[in-house]
Parts: C-alpha cells; structure tokens; sequence
C-alpha cells in the first residue's frame, strides 16, 4: 500500500510507462520495424511502378507518402493495449494513483514516436524517389507533424473499443481508416494546394486544430473504452 503523500506524480508516472515500453518495445524490435519497412515497400513499388513519368510521380507522390504511412501505423495499432489487456496491466492502470487518460496520452504518444516519427525522419529520402519538388517538402513535413499524432490519437480510441475482442486487427482497421479519412485530406490536399501555387495554411490549421481538440478529448474517449472493454 502507498503512503499518503507518496504517490507518484504525473510525470513520473510517464517516464515509468515510457521506459517500460521502450524496454519491451527494444526486446521486440524485429516487429517494431515493421511499420517503417511496410512504408518504405509501398513507397518503392510505387516509384518502380511509375518510374518512366516522373511527372506524374510529382504530382501523386505526396498522396503516396501520406497513404503508406497512414497504412504503417494501422500495423501496430491493434496491439497499442492488447498485451496490456492479456497481462492484466489495464487493471492496474485503473488502480492507479493517476488519471486512466494520462496514461493513455503517454501510451499514444509513445506509439506516434515509435512508428510515425521514424518514417516523418526519412520523408525526405522518400520524398526524393517519388520526386516531389523541393519546395513541396517543407509543406509535406509540416502536414506530416500535424496530421500523424492526430491519426494516434483517432486509433487509440478505435484500438480501446476493441481491446476485448480476439483477432480484431481488421475490425480494428475498418473502424479506423473512414475516421482516417479527413485527416489524409486535409494532410495531402495542403500539399497539393501549394503544388497548385494557391495557400496551403488553411489545410494546415485545420489539422492543427483537429490535433489540438483531438489532445483534449480523445485521451477521455479512450479511457472511457477501456473502462468499457474491460467490464
């Protein structure tokens, strides 16, 4: 039993989560790749698909790179609280001296930075094989940074109302991808907007928006599955 007044905070509570995962995450880095070399094929395919008109690589290459790492992160969501669930660390998250959402905003973000983060670092080399102009990237890379923890946050909830069904990794993906849907709009259209010489901030302030909002109720949302998964 805990002592009053020795609780741990919230942010210590985060670097426990962290480290544990990252240890375990670390111990399992074999299937931790998997996301970034999925994205990686399908960018390749399409490069050797449409090799001869680079042309029409420029102009499609960002809804490429944008897809391939939206499908990425569809690979580890349905795990995001699976193993969790089957251990019985969920049960003690709600026993927990913190708040369930803070816990799962750390869990999230953990995710984001294990599978997005790495392919938004090699969105340049990406960028470069489907060859997107140099003046689209800083755009991509913007629309990248706000748009992929925005689709964590979205999958977190999916992955949370689903915890307690076996082998739901399509349910997992059919509930999330129509969700996923505005977000790759806006996420490549603000891309295409600048490649059609016209202002791409409107895009971008929306998915700025959307993550902002997402960050605030999404982390409740998915408390409140997990609670529900769970009884």
């Amino acid at each position: 039993m805990i002592a009053p007044g020795t609780e741990p905070g919230l942010w210590q509570t985060a670097r426990a989560l962290a480290r544990r995962d990252l240890k375990l995450l670390w111990r399992r880095r074999g299937d931790a790749l998997q996301p970034l070399m999925f994205a990686v094929l399908v960018v390749v395919l399409f490069a050797l698909a449409l090799g001869r008109e680079p042309a029409l690589m420029a102009q499609v290459g960002p809804a490429v790179l944008w897809l391939a790492v939206l499908l990425a992160g569809q690979l580890a969501l349905d795990s995001l609280f699976r193993s969790d669930a089957e251990d019985g660390s969920l049960e003690q998250w709600l026993l927990a001296p913190v708040p369930l959402a803070w816990l799962v905003l750390v869990r999230v973000l953990l995710h984001w930075a294990t599978t997005a983060l790495p392919l938004i670092a090699i969105a340049p080399l990406l960028a470069e094989m489907l060859h997107v102009p140099h003046d689209q990237l800083p755009i991509l890379l913007a629309s990248l940074l706000l748009g992929t923890p925005l689709l964590s946050l979205i999958g977190g909830v999916v992955a949370a109302l689903t915890v307690g069904i076996r082998r739901s990794g399509i349910l997992v993906a059919l509930l999330a991808l129509p969700l996923y849907v505005p977000v790759l709009v806006f996420g490549a259209g603000s891309v295409a907007a600048a490649a059609r010489g016209q202002d791409p901030v409107g895009a971008l302030l929306l998915l700025g928006a959307g993550l902002v909002v997402a960050l605030v109720l999404a982390p409740l949302a998915t408390a409140a599955a997990i609670r529900i998964s769970l009884q």
